[in-house]
C-alpha cells in the first residue's frame, strides 16, 4: 500500500470526537478542558495525541519507547553510551552522531517524532522526527463544564472526626467529600499530520513504524479509556499519499479538501450524526492518491 511507504510524502487528517468528557486538561486552567479563548473551539495538544500512540505501541509490540511514563530520560542516553562503549566525558561531534543513531534505532518515538537528547553528559543529539502532528480543533465552540461531585469516603482518618452542625445542635460524622470534574459535553475534533520522507531516511524509520502508526491513530482511543476523558473514538482518517519523494501538491490544500459541517437542522451537537463528512475526491490533484483508513 502506498501509504506505508517511507519513501514517500504522506499528509493526513484526523477526526476524533469526545463525549461527556475532557480530552485534554489544561494544567494552567485548573485542568478545564483547552479551548480557544477567542472562538471558544477545543482545543487538544499534539503531545496529547503521541503520548497515546506511545501508549499502544508500548503495549501492543515489542518497540521500546524514550518518553515513557516514569521514564528517566538520562538513564536511557546513558545506555547509549555504554552500549557504545563510548566516554561519558567524550562529548566530540562522532561520538554524538554515533549516540544518535543508537537512540533512533532503538527507540521507536525517537526515529518517528524526534526528541532532544542534548541537555545531559551523555549527549545524544538532537533528532527531527518524520512525523509530525498538529494541534487538534474542534470544528464547533465547546462548553466547558466543572462540575460538583461528591464521594462516600474521607481521604484521612482526621477528616471523619466529630463535628458540631450548627443547625441542628448536635455532633455529626464527616461522611463525604466535594470534588470537581471538568467535561465538555460533546466536541469534533480534526487534526492533521505530515510525514517527511527525507527525514525518515535520517531516523531509519521502516514500513512497520508507519503500519504501527495508522493502526495507533485508528485504536489508541480504545485503550486509554478513563473516567475523566469520557467516551472518545476515531472518526476518520484520510491519507494524501504522494507519488514524489518532495510531494505532488502543497498539502495545505490537501486537506482542505475534507470539509466536515454541522448539519441544517443541529443546533447543539451531540453526537457525530449531527455532523457531515464531506470528501472532494475530484479536486485530488495528479500524483496524489487518497486512502481513508478509519471511522
Amino acid at each position: 500500500m502506498k501509504y506505508n511507504d517511507v519513501n514517500k510524502r504522506h499528509d493526513f487528517v484526523f477526526l476524533f470526537d469526545v463525549t461527556d468528557g475532557n480530552p485534554n486538561g489544561d494544567p494552567d486552567a485548573g485542568n478545564l478542558p483547552r479551548i480557544d479563548p477567542e472562538t471558544m473551539q477545543g482545543l487538544v495538544s499534539d503531545v496529547c495525541i503521541k503520548r497515546k500512540v506511545r501508549n499502544w505501541v508500548s503495549m501492543t509490540s515489542e518497540q521500546k519507547i524514550y518518553v515513557e511514563e516514569q521514564g528517566i530520560l538520562y538513564n536511557k542516553q546513558q545506555k547509549a553510551f555504554e552500549a557504545l562503549e563510548i566516554d561519558e566525558d567524550n562529548n566530540d561531534r562522532e561520538s554524538i552522531e554515533k549516540a544518535r543513531q543508537w537512540m533512533c534505532k532503538n527507540y521507536y518515538d525517537v526515529r518517528m517524532f524526534g526528541a532532544v537528547m542534548s541537555t545531559s553528559k551523555f549527549n545524544s543529539g538532537q533528532v527531527r522526527g518524520p512525523m509530525q502532528v498538529t494541534f487538534s480543533r474542534s470544528v464547533d465552540p465547546v462548553v466547558p463544564m466543572d462540575l460538583s461531585i461528591t464521594r462516600v469516603a474521607v481521604t484521612k482518618p482526621e477528616d471523619a472526626r466529630q463535628q458540631t452542625s450548627e443547625e441542628e445542635g448536635e455532633s455529626s460524622d464527616k461522611v463525604t467529600e466535594m470534588g470537581r470534574k471538568s467535561i465538555i459535553p460533546y466536541g469534533l475534533y480534526i487534526g492533521h499530520g505530515f510525514f517527511n520522507p527525507f527525514f525518515a531516511e535520517d531516523t531509519g524509520v521502516e514500513q512497520k513504524d508507519l503500519e504501527l502508526f495508522w493502526e495507533a491513530i485508528e485504536k489508541m482511543w480504545d485503550i486509554d479509556r478513563s473516567a475523566s476523558k469520557g467516551f472518545m473514538a476515531c472518526r476518520g482518517l484520510y491519507v494524501f499519499s504522494h507519488d514524489k519523494k518532495t510531494g505532488n501538491a502543497p498539502a495545505h490544500k490537501l486537506v482542505d479538501l475534507i470539509n466536515v459541517s454541522k448539519k441544517d437542522n443541529v443546533q447543539a451537537p451531540r453526537s457525530f450524526n449531527d455532523y457531515e463528512v464531506e470528501v472532494e475526491e475530484s479536486k485530488i490533484p495528479e500524483g496524489v492518491e487518497l486512502n481513508i483508513l478509519g471511522g
